[in-house]
């Protein structure tokens, strides 16, 4: 048997595949079928069973390698085994149970990332074929004296060249540079049954002639994706300033006026009709305080740009009002079908969402204007932001009015939302308590509801103590 097959990952995925799963022992050899199962904390060999019966010590590393933490590098069988054995657990239960092993003699559990237990387990049921963490599998070098020692016949060995043809070699000890494949060849049968296999010379000539076929894409706009999904964003927000601005001049009012010589209030730009609970404003200007008993300064919630952010203006809405969570997607898809996912292209870029606060009013729901950029803020906005969604990158405060984010969240209220049981980044704690941090469950969406309401709670805390109590819009 070769040293590829003798490797404890690849006999490990071997095992799960075929279902004769390894057997945990105390010695290299097989326990009786009688005996009680050993628990992993006492036992110190994992023996596999197929294709034959090889033992390994569970501190055997393996081609599985950490890329980050304190300890980088290869990880041992024990570990491994261990995270297959949890792979249904949450990453907070697993994470506690790992640093909690008492082992034995073998010492203590390697814990893994999401990340490194996600790609572990999808390797080992042959879900994915390769991965980032598993190192490549080393191959035999082959040469002619000891291939011909091991094998003693000789044999026809066909290998790629390093100039794209193919070169061959016969007789004993018959060696091929190149990254092609070995067809018989004595070397590949050292010491086994494996009879050499000849090579029709026709068909070497025919391999001399193969060359790489290539399509009109690859050849003339390279391997690089390009994405054009900003010019769609840039293009959807000028055709929505042509339908605000083409038919009326901007600010002035349209319709008909009523007996006292009053527009209703939703013919005025930038403002929102009161009576109407779900309305939304029309054309992408931001919403207006100009003065008047029609219009109302709704607060303003701003979320974060960024692609990496879990709430963003696909999602905000059934998250803030119901406690649904929908993970986002991106903005484009490499396949076609369609999805219920929310897609943040097709998302508004100005939302209305109501909320009762009983201790800004009682009886009247707040309304909230939730937006993911300041670009069309007026001077006056500013002061009408009550809370501010970040994932940590200071770039998104660029455009804001505080740029430093220690003067930003002296004015408003911050919020960091992230998956539970992965780290708060640096950024983030730095800011100190300003920043209210919670964590949405990857699975449960019954905790979903949890986590909006503690963000209701603060931002309700924050406007009391910030005086809209008494400038609450009725």
């Amino acid at each position: 048997m070769s040293d590829q097959q003798h490797e404890p990952l690849t006999l490990l995925r071997l095992a799960i595949t075929t279902h004769t799963p390894p057997i945990l022992s105390t010695s290299p050899q097989l326990p009786p079928s009688s005996a009680p199962q050993i628990p992993l904390n006492q036992a110190t060999y994992l023996i596999f069973r197929n294709p034959t019966t090889v033992p390994f010590p569970l501190t055997t590393p393996t081609r599985f390698h950490k890329k980050e933490g304190e300890n980088p590098g290869p990880v041992d069988l024990r570990s491994i085994y261990f995270a297959w054995v949890n792979r249904d657990l949450a990453i907070p239960d697993y994470v506690a149970l790992a640093q909690g092993w008492q082992g034995g003699e073998g010492g203590g559990i390697r814990g893994l990332v999401f990340v490194e237990r996600l790609e572990l387990v999808g390797w080992l049921e042959g879900v994915q074929e390769e991965s980032e963490f598993i190192m490549p599998e080393p191959k035999k070098a082959l040469s002619g004296g000891a291939a011909g020692g091991a094998g003693g016949v000789g044999g026809m060995v066909v290998g790629r060249g390093r100039e794209g043809g193919l070169q061959s070699g016969s007789g004993v000890g018959g060696g091929v540079g190149g990254a092609g494949g070995q067809i018989g060849g004595g070397a590949a049968g050292a010491g086994g049954p494996r009879q050499p296999r000849q090579v029709d010379p026709r068909l070497l000539e025919i391999y001399g002639h193969e060359r790489v076929v290539v399509n009109r894409n690859t050849a003339l706009r390279g391997t690089k994706p390009m994405d054009f999904g900003y010019v769609r964003k840039h293009t959807e927000d000028f055709v929505s300033r042509l339908k605000t601005t083409g038919s009326t001049k901007p600010g002035m009012p349209t319709g008909t006026p009523n007996s006292r010589g009053e527009y209703a209030s939703s013919s005025i730009p930038g403002t929102i009709t009161p009576h109407k609970s779900n309305s939304s404003l029309s054309g992408p200007q931001a919403p207006s305080v100009s003065s008047g008993s029609s219009s109302r300064s709704y607060p303003i919630i701003l979320l974060s740009p960024s692609a990496s952010a879990l709430l963003n203006m696909a999602n905000i809405k059934p998250f803030l009002e119901s406690g649904t969570f929908l993970p986002p997607i991106p903005t484009t898809t490499s396949s076609g079908s369609a999805s219920t996912a929310p897609s943040l292209s097709t998302a508004p870029q100005m939302l209305d969402i109501s909320r009762l606060l009983p201790s800004i009013s009682a009886t009247t729901p707040q309304r909230f204007i939730v937006v993911d950029s300041p670009e069309k803020f007026k001077p006056e906005y500013w002061a009408r932001v009550v809370a501010v969604f970040t994932t940590g990158q200071t770039w998104q405060f660029r455009s804001y009015k505080w740029h430093n984010p220690a003067d930003l969240f002296r004015h408003v209220k911050g919020f960091y939302v992230g998956w539970e049981g992965e780290g708060v980044p640096e950024s983030v704690r730095s800011w100190g308590g300003a920043v209210t941090c919670v964590g949405v469950d990857r699975s449960r969406r019954f905790r979903d509801r949890e986590v909006c309401e503690v963000v209701w709670m603060e931002i309700e805390r924050w406007m009391a103590g910030s005086g809209w109590a008494g400038n609450a819009a009725r």
